[in-house]
């Protein structure tokens, strides 16, 4: 049966494999959107070879070119951020969320409202709005699926009718690029350094986050909202080999864990095919030539993104979207050249301290404390680059 998808984020890392897999398997889905945030002619040739119905692009001032690189085709297109809205409001079964940061939650809870399966590829979704958007999927019947790899090995072994079960969800991190640099080895590294992420292939973002291990604490805090365990049950280990995706610790000692070859098209395929599962062409586990799995736990004082995203899903409220906005200006300016590695951390920081935190209950009151936050961090770049 033909089933109908939207990708948020098309010309991206998990959009692109996404197209992969929908290519892969003819007949299998019907696109319905795609979205890209400036990348007119990847959207397009992407737009025509899966024969989507409409595409967006969230630049406003690429509309036009849009328009203009797909007449004759009759697709149809959009442009600015209401546009992409419009792309997740459409009628598809299935959307896949893959935009990268904080712009990726308005388009993503036009689609949980209308009852979407929603396979979750940006984290910043449930970071910043976590009780807004789970409260929402309840509220209309939208399926949440994971397609981080950490969190969907945790939603595959995870007991979802008798959560009590469970003693600690265990996350595992491949550690990054610097797993052995010091503080001061770091200091200079440049955005290709760490960008050179030791087995995985993404996106700069979201590299970046791996190399300062804040995308760990971004996945603690997201795996507080999508899993029903107190935050004292989440744990983070190191694991360089990213075979062992995440563990699941059961009350009576057992340990459940779902391992795989690093290829994102293993989470995607699940949640796109779900609950069915999808052949995928990801090399198959040869755990005789991988030969040994190793562990350590993280180091804070190294790498204190970690330690910052923990205190912020501690606090709650508004603090897990202060962290977030901070940290993708931070990272921004990183790229830019305007900021160094080790800054990265101390602007989040700061703008931990700098901006009040409390409850929110409105996707309006995210939104505003998310501008608020980039403001502060903006103005320590300036500072910090005067």
């Amino acid at each position: 049966m033909t089933r109908s998808l939207t990708i948020l984020g098309a010309t991206g890392s998990v959009g692109s494999q996404t197209l992969d897999l929908v290519a892969r398997n003819p007949g299998r889905w019907q696109v319905e959107a795609l979205t890209a945030g400036s990348d007119v002619a990847g959207l397009v040739s992407a737009a025509k070879a899966c024969g989507a119905r409409f595409v967006a692009i969230a630049d406003a001032a690429k509309g036009e070119a849009l328009k203009a690189a797909l007449a004759g085709t009759g697709i149809e297109s959009g442009a600015g951020e209401s546009a992409l809205v419009d792309a997740a409001a459409r009628d598809a079964e299935i959307v896949i969320t893959a935009i990268v940061g904080a712009a990726g939650l308005p388009p993503t809870m036009a689609a949980v409202k209308r009852g979407a399966q929603i396979g979750i590829a940006n984290k910043e979704t449930l970071v910043c709005a976590g009780p807004v958007v789970t409260a929402a999927a309840t509220a209309h019947g939208a399926t949440l699926l994971p397609v981080d790899s950490e969190h969907n090995a945790i939603f595959q072994v995870f007991p979802h009718d008798d959560p009590a079960q469970v003693e600690r969800v265990i996350l595992t991190a491949s550690g990054g690029p610097f797993r052995t640099k010091s503080r001061e080895e770091m200091r200079g590294v440049s955005v290709a350094d760490a960008c050179k992420h030791p087995t995985w292939s993404m996106g700069a973002k979201i590299s970046i986050d791996s190399a300062t291990l804040m995308n760990k604490g971004l996945e603690l805090i997201e795996a507080a909202q999508l899993f029903p365990v107190d935050v004292e049950r989440l744990d983070v280990i190191v694991h360089p080999q990213s075979v062992i995706h995440s563990m699941v610790e059961y009350v009576d000692g057992s340990v459940l864990a779902q391992l795989g070859s690093p290829d994102m098209r293993i989470p995607i395929a699940y949640a796109m095919g779900w609950p069915e599962r999808i052949a995928t062409p990801a090399a198959r586990l040869d755990l005789a030539a991988i030969a040994n799995l190793s562990f350590e736990k993280p180091d804070l004082e190294r790498f204190p993104c970690l330690a910052l995203a923990w205190a912020a899903m501690r606090a709650g409220g508004s603090a897990p979207c202060i962290l977030n906005a901070a940290n993708e200006i931070a990272v921004a300016a990183f790229i830019a050249g305007q900021a160094g590695f080790l800054d990265i951390d101390a602007i989040v920081a700061e703008t931990l301290n700098m901006v009040a935190s409390g409850p929110v209950a409105t996707l309006e009151e995210v939104m505003a404390i998310d501008a608020a936050a980039r403001r502060t961090a903006r103005a320590l770049v300036a500072k910090r680059a005067a």
